[in-house]
């Protein structure tokens, strides 16, 4: 069975290969489906469609950052120019032979003269670029893998909340189905007292409307059929969370029909007691509708 996923989820990666140091960023968030956005450093956008093609193999749904940042090792080499350092050497010599006595010119004062040192970067190789460039990629496949776990690590943990919450709506839909039970005697209560009120108010009222107004109150006080889908929508989500694929938007519609049940069921209680399993159950289902909009 694949581990539930969340959405949510971080992971950086880093390393430095042939005078580049490069770092992966990458951050996951809700999304209705997949959004992937890239910011690369300049000279390296060709590379976009291939991690992009990568990304969208391992990833369904959630909006998703990754930034790379690259820096070039700036250690520079200092060496003497050999022709400004000829041109001090000589200038040098040539003062010593017109000064008696002068010692000779000395190595570091000529080559603390301006000029005669200079930096220079070192140069970098088609190969060492190509070896960059891999790394790079590398390092991409490897961020990627560790914000795939990220998400599964926060899924298992959604996994054991949406279980105790579908498992909380099972318990209040089977004290439902008990309170249901006093349903028809409420419900034919009422029904009594309401014909009672209509006969006062309308004498001679023939038997057939008021057989015809009996049939319309039995029928909104039935809630089997509200309890049957219910049930139904429960053995439903479990077979989901069973399933090796993304199960995000198949989740939340089911917790629409959740809620389309449980309206109903209100509106056609004909107790406090159920009306108020009721509403607990429209509570509960809003609590899982709004973990399930973490779910890949």
């Amino acid at each position: 069975m694949l581990m539930l996923a969340s959405m949510t989820g971080f992971a950086r990666s880093e390393g430095i290969e042939a005078g580049l140091s490069w770092a992966w960023e990458m951050r996951s968030v809700n999304g209705r489906g997949l959004d992937l956005r890239f910011r690369l450093p300049p000279g390296m956008d060709a590379l976009e469609p291939a991690f992009r093609e990568q990304a969208g193999r391992l990833l369904k749904r959630g909006n998703v950052t990754a930034n790379l940042s690259v820096k070039r090792d700036d250690q520079t080499r200092i060496a003497a120019d050999p022709v400004v350092l000829q041109q001090m050497l000589s200038l040098a010599l040539d003062l010593q032979s017109r000064i008696p006595g002068a010692a000779p010119p000395q190595a570091e004062a000529l080559l603390a003269l301006p000029g005669v040192l200079r930096q220079s970067a070192p140069e970098q190789t088609g190969e060492q670029e190509a070896a960059a460039f891999a790394a790079v990629q590398a390092g991409f496949t490897l961020v990627l893998d560790r914000l795939v776990v990220s998400r599964r690590a926060e899924g298992a943990r959604l996994a054991a909340t949406l279980a105790g919450q579908l498992a909380e709506i099972a318990a209040l839909c089977a004290t439902a189905v008990i309170e249901a039970a006093d349903q028809p005697a409420a419900q034919r209560a009422r029904m009594m007292e309401n014909l009672r009120a209509l006969l006062e108010e309308t004498r001679g009222l023939p038997e057939e409307r008021i057989a015809q107004e009996v049939a319309v109150l039995a029928q909104r006080s039935d809630v089997r059929e509200e309890l049957d889908r219910l049930d139904a929508h429960l053995h439903a989500a479990d077979g989901l969370m069973a399933e090796a694929a993304p199960i995000g938007r198949r989740l939340d519609f089911l917790t629409q029909e959740f809620n389309r049940e449980i309206n109903t069921l209100c509106s056609k209680s004909a107790s406090v007691a159920l009306t108020t399993t009721g509403l607990a159950l429209k509570a509960t289902v809003e609590q899982l509708r709004e973990q399930v909009q973490n779910v890949e």
